[in-house]
C-alpha cells in the first residue's frame, strides 16, 4: 500500500512538472516578424504565479504569470533590423529560444478564397517572376482553419508553415496575394516582412465577427450558433456525411465502366457526339467524354502539359488510359502534365469521366483547351508557342446515374462568430501593420446588410487588439459574372441595359465603409477579374493596389488611388449632370452610367470624361434626375473611367444634391 501511495505521488508530482513547461502562442517561432514602431507584446502561459525573465536585444525584463497561469509583458519599441534572438524563462529552468527574429512590417490577411489562391495557382501568369523568388527578407505564416462554436479560444493550431522565408518552393501553396504583397512592400520599404494569412474559402462575414458585436442587432445570428455547440450531434452530423459519401461513391464506381471507357483500345463510335460549347449535362453521377487526338512524329514522346480550362464539377483525366489528374470541385484551372513517353505517334485519346452530385456538368468555352509543349508550356502570360488545340467535339456516354447523395455536412466555418471564436480572438495582441480584408463574394446573395456587418467585423477586431487606428485594407469585389457560380452554365450576356446586381450592391457597401473610416482604404480591382471565374489569376497586381492603399493610409497620405466623385452639379438647359473627381481622369466617351428619376428606374446615359470632369449629357427623359449609377453590373466590362495611372473608379450609386 504504501508503495503504491507513492508510486501515485511520484506519478502526480510527474505530471504537475511536464504541465508547468512555460508556454508562448504558435506564432511566436523562429524565423518570425514583430512589428517595428510598436511596442512588441510577448504573453503565454507558466505556473500560477511564476516569474519569467525574457532577453531581448542584450536586455533583461521580467514578468509573473496571474493567479491562472497567463503572463503578458510588451517589449519596448524597436527599430526594423535583425536577425536577433528572443529568449523567455520560467524560474523553473524552462527556456523557449527563438532565433533568426526579425523586427520590420507584419501584415494580416483575411477573407474567403480569393486570399487563398496559391503561387502554385497562378505560376502560368508570373513563371519568370515566380521562378526567381528568392526574398529571405520576407516570412510567410499559415493559420490552420479551425472553428469555434463554444467560444473564443486563446490559441491557434500548430501550422506547417512557420514563418518560412518567400522562395518558390516555400510560396507554391500559400496565398499568391500575401506572397506578391509581401514582396512588394519589401522592395519599397526595404525592412523585413511578416505576411499572416488566416482565411477560409466561401467563409460569408458573419463568421468573422465577435458573438458581442452581432448580438445587438443581430441576436438569431447567435441562435443559428447555439444550436451547433453540441459535440455528439455535430460529430454525428459529420459521421454520416461521410458514410453517405463514401456509400454513393461505391454504388457509383459498382455501376460505372471505369476499367475500359478511358482504354485506347475501347470503341466509342456508337456514343453521341457533343459540342462542348453549348453542351451540359444535368444528371447526378458520373459521364464519359472521349476525344482522339492525332500526335505526329515530332511530338511523339515528349513531356507535354493538358489544359482543360475549368470544369464543372469532379474529375478525373486520362491520357491512352493512364490517369494524369485529378480534381475534386469545379474551381481550380485544369492543368495536368504529361509524363515523357505517354504520347505515341498517331491516335491518342483523352478520356474524362467527370463525377456530379449537383447542377450540371459542363465545360467553360472561354478557357484554353490544348496540349502544350517545350520549356514554355507552363505559361499562360504568353500562351506557349508550340501548342496543339483540342477539337470542341468530343464523343459523351453516361456511366452511371445515381440518386442525389445524402449530405450532413453541418459547415460550421459558414456560421456566425466561429471563426473570429477560433482564429482571429487567438492572434491578438500580436502587433501588425495592418489588415487586408479581402471577402464578400459569399455575401452576395444578401448584400443589404453588409456593410454593417463589415463596419462591426472591424470594430470588434480593433477592440481586441486595442488598436483603433488598425489600418484596414478593404478589397472591392472583381469582376464577374455572379451567375456562374450556380453548378448551371449559362450563356454569357453582357446586359446593355440597366440591371439590378448583387455583387455591385456590395462593393458599393465596401466603397461606402472604406469612405467614411478614416483609418481604411478600398483597392479597387473591377477590371482584374474574370467572367467566368471567381478565382481570377492577376494576384500580382491585387497585391499592388493593395499595397498603394498602405502607401497611403501608412506613409503617405498624398499617394492617388482610384478617383473618386467630390461633388455633383446639375444643369437645367440643357438638362446635363457633372461629377467632378479628386484627380484627372483619361479623356474621352465613358460609358455604364446610368440615372433614375423618383421611380427608381434606371435610364443608360451618355458620359464624357475631360480634365476632372465628368459629364452625363443627351438625356432624351422627361423626368428630373434623382440618382446616378456607375458601373452597376456583376461584371461591368465596358466601365472605362480611369485615373492618369490606370487605376479604375470604383462603381457606386449617389444622390443628386438638388439646387
Amino acid at each position: 500500500m504504501k508503495r503504491t501511495i507513492l508510486s501515485l505521488l511520484a506519478v502526480t508530482l510527474f505530471s504537475l512538472m511536464t504541465e508547468a513547461k512555460v508556454q508562448l502562442p504558435q506564432l511566436f517561432q523562429s524565423g518570425m516578424v514583430l512589428q517595428r514602431g510598436k511596442p512588441i507584446p510577448v504573453w503565454g502561459k507558466a505556473d500560477a504565479n511564476e516569474k519569467l525573465t525574457i532577453l531581448w536585444q542584450k536586455k533583461q525584463y521580467e514578468t509573473t504569470a496571474n493567479d491562472k497561469g497567463m503572463w503578458r509583458i510588451d517589449l519596448p519599441k524597436t527599430k526594423a533590423g535583425g536577425p536577433y534572438t528572443l529568449q523567455v524563462r520560467g524560474e523553473k529552468g524552462d527556456v523557449i529560444e527563438m532565433t533568426d527574429v526579425m523586427v520590420g512590417d507584419v501584415w494580416l490577411l483575411s477573407g474567403q478564397s480569393n486570399i487563398d489562391v496559391t503561387i502554385e495557382r497562378v505560376y502560368p501568369q508570373y513563371v519568370d517572376e515566380i521562378d526567381h523568388f528568392d526574398c529571405p527578407q520576407v516570412r510567410l505564416f499559415r493559420v490552420q482553419n479551425e472553428t469555434n462554436t463554444h467560444g473564443v479560444q486563446n490559441d491557434i493550431r500548430p501550422t506547417n508553415i512557420n514563418w518560412k522565408p518567400l522562395t518558390k518552393q516555400n510560396a507554391w501553396y500559400f496565398s499568391a496575394v500575401g506572397s506578391f504583397l509581401g514582396k512588394r512592400m519589401w522592395e519599397k520599404n526595404k525592412v523585413a516582412q511578416g505576411i499572416i494569412v488566416n482565411s477560409w474559402g466561401g467563409t460569408p462575414i458573419e463568421a468573422w465577427i465577435s458573438a458581442d458585436s452581432l448580438m445587438t442587432d443581430y441576436p438569431m445570428q447567435i441562435k443559428k450558433v447555439a444550436f451547433y455547440q453540441n459535440d455528439n450531434y455535430i460529430k454525428a452530423q459529420m459521421q454520416a456525411n461521410n458514410e453517405a459519401n463514401k456509400r454513393w461513391e461505391e454504388l457509383l464506381n459498382k455501376i460505372d465502366g471505369t476499367l475500359t471507357y478511358p482504354l485506347p483500345s475501347y470503341q466509342d463510335s456508337d456514343w453521341q457526339t457533343i459540342n462542348q460549347n453549348n453542351w451540359s449535362w444535368r444528371g447526378v453521377g458520373s459521364v464519359w467524354l472521349r476525344q482522339h487526338i492525332y500526335i505526329n512524329k515530332e511530338h511523339a514522346g515528349k513531356p507535354a502539359r493538358l489544359l482543360l480550362g475549368t470544369l464543372f464539377d469532379q474529375d478525373i483525366t486520362y491520357l491512352n488510359g493512364k490517369e494524369i489528374g485529378h480534381t475534386y470541385y469545379q474551381y481550380p484551372p485544369r492543368r495536368y502534365d504529361i509524363p515523357e513517353g505517354l504520347l505515341q505517334e498517331g491516335d491518342n485519346v483523352i478520356a474524362i469521366r467527370f463525377i456530379n452530385k449537383y447542377g450540371a456538368v459542363h465545360f467553360i468555352p472561354e478557357k484554353p483547351y490544348l496540349i502544350a509543349f517545350g520549356d514554355d508550356r507552363f505559361s499562360q502570360n504568353p500562351m506557349p508557342k508550340d501548342v496543339i488545340p483540342l477539337s470542341d467535339q468530343w464523343k459523351m456516354h453516361v456511366g452511371a446515374e445515381m440518386p442525389s447523395c445524402p449530405n450532413g455536412d453541418v459547415s460550421l466555418q459558414n456560421l456566425p462568430t466561429t471563426l473570429y471564436n477560433a482564429v482571429v480572438y487567438p492572434l491578438a495582441p500580436f502587433a501588425i501593420n495592418g489588415v487586408v480584408w479581402y471577402q464578400g463574394e459569399s455575401n452576395t446573395g444578401n448584400p443589404a446588410p453588409y456593410a454593417d456587418y463589415l463596419k462591426k467585423m472591424m470594430g470588434c477586431w480593433r477592440n481586441r487588439w486595442q488598436d483603433q487606428q488598425m489600418p484596414f485594407c478593404i478589397v472591392q469585389l472583381a469582376n464577374h459574372d455572379g451567375r456562374q457560380q450556380t453548378g448551371f452554365p449559362r450563356p454569357i450576356v453582357y446586359p446593355e441595359q440597366p440591371v439590378s446586381s448583387g455583387w455591385a450592391q456590395l462593393r458599393e457597401a465596401q466603397r461606402i465603409v472604406a469612405k467614411a473610416d478614416d483609418r481604411a482604404e478600398l483597392a479597387v480591382i473591377n477590371d482584374l477579374g474574370e467572367t467566368v471565374d471567381i478565382h481570377p489569376l492577376r494576384k500580382k497586381e491585387v497585391a499592388e493596389r493593395i499595397g498603394l492603399c498602405f502607401d497611403r493610409l501608412i506613409y503617405n497620405n498624398k499617394v492617388k488611388l482610384s478617383p473618386e466623385v467630390v461633388s455633383i452639379h446639375t444643369t437645367y438647359s440643357p438638362l446635363a449632370i457633372q461629377l467632378t473627381l479628386d484627380q484627372p481622369i483619361q479623356e474621352g466617351e465613358l460609358y455604364t452610367f446610368e440615372v433614375s428619376g423618383d421611380d427608381n428606374i434606371f435610364h443608360n446615359v451618355d458620359a464624357i470624361g475631360k480634365g476632372n470632369v465628368i459629364t452625363l449629357h443627351h438625356f432624351n427623359f422627361s423626368f428630373i434626375p434623382r440618382t446616378i449609377r456607375y458601373a452597376w453590373k456583376d461584371d461591368p466590362k465596358k466601365a472605362n473611367v480611369r485615373s492618369l495611372t490606370g487605376l479604375p473608379m470604383s462603381s457606386f450609386e449617389l444622390k443628386i444634391n438638388q439646387p
